[in-house]
């Protein structure tokens, strides 16, 4: 199961593109609502949301969690104590990390970034502490997965994607989305 958590003021496209891909091939994800089950985007966009994160606990199910970005959502998402709770839980458990945009300075300022690749939005790399901060629009090292911003979040689905099945999978949805042809 894929956790997507999601908080007023999260970036739309970073969110609903990954979700999108990853439902595509079969892969069970699940909304979070961190401020409601009513989540409205940056864009002021709602998303009614599968549970709120009062209705889930970190467990052994967890295949991967997804960290939108935009503002104030990346705030809303880093000061949310069970939030803080499921990073712990899938750094602590090798579990799959993604986050994008704005997102991954929630991860350098955990330290969890210390000695890896990574990237962020522009202005943010000063955040991503102890990072190797890399312009790729998409960035995986271990269990850890980095995007730059809303214009890489369907690279960032097919990496996540590729990441929880195999790269054959992403390829597969990629083409069938006739994604950059």
């Amino acid at each position: 199961m894929v956790y997507v958590f999601l908080a007023d003021g999260f970036e739309e496209l970073e969110a609903l593109a990954p979700i999108d891909i990853l439902r595509r091939a079969k892969v069970e994800v699940l909304t979070v609502g961190v401020t409601g089950k009513t989540v409205t985007g940056s864009h002021n966009i709602p998303v009614l949301c599968d549970k709120t994160v009062d209705e889930v606990m970190p467990n052994g199910e967890i295949e991967a969690i997804i960290l939108p970005g935009g503002m104030p959502g990346t705030i809303n998402l880093e000061k949310n104590e069970k939030v803080q709770k499921f990073i712990d839980f899938c750094d602590e458990n090798g579990v799959l990390i993604s986050a994008i945009c704005a997102a991954p300075s929630i991860l350098g300022h955990k330290g969890i970034l210390k000695n890896k690749n990574a990237t962020c939005y522009l202005g943010f790399e000063k955040e991503l502490t102890g990072a190797n901060v890399l312009s790729a629009p998409v960035v995986k090292d271990g269990n850890i997965i980095t995007a730059f911003g809303a214009g890489a979040a369907f690279l960032f689905g097919f990496e996540i994607l590729a990441a929880l099945k195999d790269k054959n999978t992403a390829e597969n949805i990629r083409k069938s989305m006739r994604f950059g042809e």
